[in-house]
């Protein structure tokens, strides 16, 4: 199987440093150059689509603009991408969710993947209203996929749970296809019901070792299940190594100490444990300079000093970066959710740059082209 490619629809706002809107404090990082407008996201929308990008991830938080009201106007900007839509179960009913899904996919045609994000931060949790706890959001989570899965096969659903209770949940129509669900979460509570429930596991960005070691955790814990595997990365790709660290170091000099250490403050509060695994790669040090970030080769964890989530990039020369999707191909991640600063710039540097690299190594696809209403299909390497 191919490497599946996805971009990311920065919509809190964009610029040419580590642009910093995450969960409660919305002062972290640096200010966006970019506002997150409409135009400009389908400019990065049709940028992803052109560079063979099968999808575009779309956040979700206070902090960010709605990821299905965002990406509803973009269907009619793009033609085929796909629009990974995160949302959290909690704020919303399963029964809603379900239809919501069915009816984006006949508006798209079929576009839509949901991102589901249960949430491991309490400050930015309590303002959507849930009080549960860490473990419990994980409980009603297990409930809330069950009944959307549910209630996508089209007959009327019955279910009484500790957190939900639905009589005769039923739809106009199934979702045809049915949308694929992406999952994370890294703790206890989070895998086995990623195991149960998810069609992709995603994990942040961490080196090999430990991304494998959590693969080989679901697998155990999938059985007979089938789960694809992914991972959400950053990505700065230039023409050569140095050139490549350069912009690294760039991002890295934009960053001030107070900055790191009120970031750093708040990250290693969350109650997410994936969180605290991107806090546990750099320690919150800024002194350690642009290469002492490095923590496999190729993997820089700068990004994470300011930035909650994914805070890992790859770096380096385009045959590089190639190099280490390959790594981690080769332990059974098969979709890459990618980033970078400017989000609009970084898409054709790895569009005209990686991709061709993998398509001369098999990895990838052709990319899907669009001519006088006709299809066409060109190869991915650019001449």
């Amino acid at each position: 199987m191919s490497v599946v490619l996805h971009w990311f629809l920065p919509t809190s706002g964009d610029g040419r440093t580590v642009v910093e809107r995450f969960h409660a404090n919305r002062s972290l990082g640096g200010a966006a150059q970019r506002d997150p407008d409409i135009d400009y996201l389908a400019q990065i929308a049709v940028a992803a689509e052109r560079n063979g990008f099968t999808g575009v991830l779309t956040p979700t938080g206070t902090w960010c603009e709605d990821a299905w009201l965002t990406t509803a106007a973009l269907i009619a900007r793009t033609e085929r991408l796909k629009f990974l839509v995160a949302f959290r179960p909690g704020v919303i009913s399963p029964t809603l969710a379900a239809q919501m899904a069915a009816t984006y996919q006949r508006i798209s045609r079929g576009r839509l993947l949901l991102n589901v994000v249960t949430g491991g931060d309490a400050v930015e949790q309590r303002r959507f209203g849930d009080w549960l706890d860490h473990d419990q959001r994980y409980e009603r989570t297990d409930e809330f996929l069950h009944i959307v899965r549910a209630v996508w096969s089209g007959r009327p659903v019955d279910f009484a749970g500790t957190h939900y209770q639905v009589s005769g949940a039923t739809l106009l129509a199934a979702p045809s296809p049915v949308p694929s669900i992406y999952f994370g979460g890294s703790s206890d509570a989070a895998l086995p019901v990623a195991a149960r429930r998810a069609d992709v596991y995603l994990t942040w960005g961490e080196p090999p070792a430990q991304v494998a070691e959590k693969i080989a955790r679901v697998r155990a814990l999938a059985g007979d299940r089938p789960i694809r595997f992914g991972i959400r990365l950053h990505t700065i790709s230039r023409d050569t190594s140095a050139e490549a660290w350069r912009e690294a170091e760039k991002l890295l000099a934009a960053l001030d100490p107070a900055q790191v250490e009120r970031a750093q403050a708040q990250l290693r509060a969350s109650q997410s444990v994936g969180q605290q695994r991107m806090v546990a790669l750099h320690g919150g040090d800024l002194s350690k300079g642009v290469r002492g970030l490095e923590i496999h080769p190729g993997l820089w964890a700068g990004i994470g000093l300011v930035r909650g989530g994914a805070g890992t990039a790859l770096v380096g020369s385009h045959a590089e970066v190639a190099d280490l999707i390959e790594e981690y191909y080769a332990l059974g991640v098969e979709e890459f959710v990618l980033s970078g600063y400017p989000h609009l710039e970084e898409a054709y540097w790895f569009g005209e740059g990686v991709r061709p690299e993998l398509a001369r190594r098999g990895c990838v696809e052709s990319s899907r082209l669009r001519r006088d209403g006709e299809v066409a299909w060109e190869s991915a390497v650019r001449v």
